[in-house]
């Protein structure tokens, strides 16, 4: 028969032990630069506006 007694301390405390070391991954892990995507789309319209004029000369 399973025990009926739960330790809400040592749930609580796993918890805890699992969220500290999810925010330590995070903070060791780089930030991603939104540079680069707003590079690509800037060549990509320089690309349809040069051939938007070079079409309608």
């Amino acid at each position: 028969m399973s025990d009926q007694h739960i330790d809400p301390a040592g749930n609580t405390q796993q918890f805890r032990a699992f969220a500290n070391a999810r925010e330590q991954e995070a903070a060791a892990k780089p930030k991603k630069s939104p540079l680069v995507p707003i590079i690509a789309v800037v060549v990509v319209i320089a690309i349809i506006g040069v051939a938007a004029f070079l079409l309608l000369q």
